[in-house]
Formats: structure tokens, sequence, C-alpha cells
């Protein structure tokens, strides 16, 4: 965590070339945008536009009338679907800072939606990557940036993914951008594979004997939470907790999908003990340590924890109505609703059958 905090000499050694020339590059680009025309208000760049969250905020920006640029990797798949809804792609890689200033070209606001995959480095991308796309927004004058974070990160210095994310909060607040931070409580999209699927397929979920309890949130209500922050002169240098209507456990969430499958669940437990026990032994072997990594953050997922936050506030502050934003129920009785109708049609038994489309 404190490596976080004060990158390394070695870490600067290493980085210096590419500071350089992401140097080089935001004045060059800098100076390119002062000589064109004004920057419009309208103007938005979606930094991992591609994923769960960042597609929605690209497709409700758009809805909202922005002229939306999304960042993407070079190598990536093609994000044709971006394209189709009226977004422009552009180039740019967070490992790769030099990459970066090119793509604020002519940007008013980012919205920073870029978390690491599973396959790939958590400092590397949600900390060393953030920290150099910062660095662009201040050298090209970027006027609103919106960060993504995680409810309760600030609470876990030992967990990494929650470290950098606290780290990247904290530099944000020192940069002098126009920020806002939004935590994230957890996305009821993720209860689909987990929970949902599997239930009605008759296969295995995991389960814990715990009771977190996690205000989940549909992902079109976070970017619609997202934009009316965009919006708020009264959300900058806010950070603000985005939590659903209600709090549920892992237990909740699976009575939930038996109900609405009409099927009963095949639920392994996992004591917390086993996930402490798992992260020790993972953590003595350097070429596990993403999976120590990502042990301590389900660890942290299984400690009887709230994530949540009372919201009254922050609809308030934003502008925007609670009625509107979707319950867990509501989200699960849709997905199950359109599956079973599906299955009715093409006469098919649940127990061969894929249910993610």
């Amino acid at each position: 965590h404190g490596t976080c905090r004060t990158p390394s000499r070695s870490f600067r050694s290493r980085r210096s070339s590419s500071l350089h020339a992401r140097s080089e590059a935001a004045d060059s680009s800098a100076a390119s945008a002062s000589s064109g025309t004004p920057v419009k208000k309208m103007s938005m760049l979606v930094v991992g536009a591609t994923g769960t969250l960042g597609r929605q905020v690209v497709r409700r920006a758009l809805d909202e009338g922005y002229e939306v640029r999304a960042l993407v990797r070079p190598r990536q798949n093609p994000a044709d679907f971006l394209r189709d809804w009226g977004a422009v792609t552009v180039k740019g890689d967070l490992n790769d800072p030099s990459s970066l200033p090119p793509a604020l070209v002519g940007v008013h606001t980012v919205v920073d939606c870029a978390t690491a995959r599973p396959e790939e480095s958590v400092r590397a991308v949600d900390w060393e990557g953030k920290v150099a796309l910062i660095q662009a927004c201040q050298a090209m004058k970027i006027q609103r940036y919106v960060y993504m974070s995680i409810a309760n990160c600030d609470k876990h210095p030992d967990v990494p993914l929650m470290a950098v994310k606290s780290c990247t909060e904290e530099y944000l607040q020192t940069s002098g951008l126009n920020y806002t931070v939004l935590r994230a409580c957890g996305f009821m999209q993720a209860l689909i594979g987990q929970y949902a699927i599997p239930i009605l397929e008759g296969n295995q979920v995991w389960g814990t004997d715990d009771t977190t309890r996690t205000a989940y949130l549909n992902t079109q209500d976070a970017a619609r939470m997202c934009l009316a922050a965009v919006r708020s002169d009264e959300a900058v240098g806010k950070t603000l907790t985005l939590a659903g209507p209600r709090a549920f456990t892992v237990s909740e969430v699976i009575a939930l999908c038996e109900k609405l499958a009409g099927a009963s669940a095949n639920v392994s437990k996992v004591p917390v003990s086993v996930l402490r026990t798992a992260k020790a032994i993972t953590g003595v072997f350097q070429w596990t340590g993403d999976a120590a990594d990502r042990l301590a953050f389900a660890e942290v997922l299984s400690g009887n924890e709230v994530f949540s936050a009372p919201m009254d506030e922050t609809y308030d502050l934003l502008g925007l109505n609670p009625e509107e934003t979707t319950t867990v129920e509501m989200y699960l009785r849709e997905y199950y609703t359109q599956i079973l109708k599906k299955l009715k049609e093409v006469g098919a038994q649940s127990g061969q059958n894929r249910f993610d489309f």
C-alpha cells in the first residue's frame, strides 16, 4: 500500500523514459489543441469503455447528446458495437503512457471505468496506468474527471485491488483536477454468471458462511448516476458511494434465484477460514501472487461487512429519482422471465442449455 502512495525510486527509474515520452506527447498535443477550436463541454472520453459498466456509460452519454470517444487497446477485439452506437474509438493503453495525450485532445470530460482484467497486474493497470492517465489529464487541462472506485476501499490496505483504488483516489484528490469519485458497492450483472445461470442449469454455486451484505446496483443505473455527476457542479470534489436499494447476503440472492427459477440450488459452502488459509499458502509463492491478491479480495467480500450506504443525499445532489433505480428482485425477475420464455418457446430442458444470452 505504501508503494502505491509514493512510487519507489526503481519505479521512477523504470518509468522515466515513458514519463519523458508522455511529457513530450502531452506538450505537443496540448499545443495543437490550444491552437484549435475551443473544447466542447459535451465532449467525453470513456476509459474502460468495453467493460460491463463502461459500455453503459458510453450508451447513456450518447443518449444524452455527448460526443463520446472510447479508449480501446490497439490489440483489443474490435469494439464494433461502440461504433455502431455512435461512439468514436481511439487507440490507447493505460500501460503505454505516450498513447494517452493524443486521445485527450479536444476532450472536456474523462470518465474512468477501467480496472485490471483477471489476467493482468492490478498494480500496472490500476495504479501505474491511472497515475499516467491523471498526469496526462493534468497536462491536457481536462476540465472534468469522474473516477469509478470500490466501496470501502480505504478500509482494506492489505487487499491489493482495494489499496490501489484508495491510493488512486488520494492521488486524484491532490491532482488539481475537477474530480468526482464514485464508489460502487457491486453490480447486479455479476449475479447472472455467479448464481442465476448455475442454479437454472443445476450446476454448483459457491457460497460462504458469512453475513456480508452488498447493495447491488444495475450498471445502467450506475451509468445514469455517473452522467448526473458529470453534469453536477455540486459533485466536484466529492466522493460518493453508489448503492442499490437494498443490501443482500449471498444466501438471500441464492434463495431469490431459486424462487424465480423454480429450482433448488446446489450450494457448496466455503468457510472464510479456508479462504484465509488459501491466501496464506498461495502468498508464499511469487508466481501465484495475483492469485493471492484475488483471494484477499474474496476474503474481504466474505468478512461479514456491509457494502452499502445511505443514498438520500446522493440522489438529491445528483438530481435523480430513487424510484427509477432497479431493485435486485426486478432485475432477476426480468432475467428469468426472458430466459424461461425462450426455453418454453424451444421446448428445451434447462439442464441441457446455456442461458447467458
